[in-house]
């Protein structure tokens, strides 16, 4: 079941939609030649991943960090840390990432979104973009919340989803926010729309962690559409090994976020290099986007000389 149509020009009804439904489409959001671009810079890390060539992948059959680094018998479902500074590409490869995830065009609407406001608690922080590739063979992640265990009571649950405070009528704001922009056409993401904003039910807390939920879609990408989701609503992927498969995954988020969002990102290991990042070269011709970018990485930066060891959020 495809979601419904989510494009607006009202940024209100951008952050309306996903307050309501935990998820927007923006359909189109690439041009032909970026679509281009990125396609042939994305196949080339794929088959250099698969090949065991690019250690940071995710590997068949383990859903969540930490991933071996090499390829196992069921082979790879993602390809992890596409701003790393020894990406194993060209020069102009490395590029159309670092340009897409430092777009002007997705930061608006992140700005859009998180409604991040004045001063040093509304800066952008840089966070995480991977890329979800086909498997050798089918599989699938179970009912999860990003960063909130399947253990978690339903007071626990409602305590740390954004939409249910906000819901309850409290102050709460997004503090960040987690996109896929697939290169080919992907139907991988199902979801239940509005379980951001509450508990799981008793159905869906005891239910199989494969099963199908009541009100449950899945969410039909065209290759250049754009989604952004809350990474709390209740999702699961189910990865076919026989369509192909480059959808690019990003996350921004707010400096005020701090510690809250440690753990989601540093588990992945981006503090282990961000630091070597130099964004500077690409972005040379665009001052205004060059500091954005800087800035952004020098958060990330801060963020993990800050939080220490933070653990895993999940298992599995």
């Amino acid at each position: 079941m495809s979601p419904p149509n989510q494009e607006s020009s009202s940024p209100s009804s951008l952050l309306a939609n996903l307050q309501k439904n935990g998820f927007i489409i923006i359909p189109s959001f690439l041009t032909d030649l970026e679509l281009s671009t990125l396609r042939s810079a994305a196949a080339k890390l794929t088959s250099l991943a698969r090949q065991g060539n690019w250690a940071h992948i995710r590997t068949v059959g383990k859903q969540f960090p930490p991933w071996p680094s090499a390829p196992e018998q069921g082979g790879i479902w993602g390809v992890q840390h596409l701003l790393h500074p020894s990406l194993p590409l060209s020069a102009s490869d490395r590029a159309a990432f670092i340009r897409l995830y430092f777009s002007p065009r997705i930061l608006d609407v992140v700005r859009e979104l998180l409604q991040p406001g004045e001063g040093r608690d509304g800066e952008l922080v840089m966070e995480l973009f991977n890329m979800l590739v086909r498997p050798d063979k089918p599989f699938s992640l179970v009912w999860h919340r990003d960063d909130i265990p399947p253990s978690a009571s339903p007071e626990e649950e409602v305590s740390r989803l954004t939409a249910a405070a906000a819901a309850a009528g409290g102050a709460a704001k997004y503090n960040h926010t987690q996109w896929n922009l697939p290169l080919f056409d992907d139907s991988s993401l199902i979801l239940v729309p509005g379980s951001h904003a509450r508990a799981r039910t008793e159905q869906e807390r005891n239910a199989d962690p494969y099963e199908e939920l009541p009100g449950q879609i899945r969410v039909d990408l065209k290759a250049g559409d754009i989604a952004f989701y809350d990474n709390d609503i209740l999702h699961r992927g189910v990865y076919e090994s026989d369509r192909e498969r480059m959808t690019l995954h990003g996350s921004v988020s707010v400096a005020a976020a701090g510690s809250k969002r440690a753990r989601n990102v540093l588990q992945h290991g981006v503090g282990d290099w961000v630091d070597g990042c130099d964004f500077g070269a690409v972005l040379k011709e665009d001052r205004e986007n060059r500091g954005v970018a800087e800035g952004m990485r020098n958060r990330l930066v801060r963020m993990g000389r800050e939080s220490g060891d933070v653990g895993f959020s999940l298992s599995g």
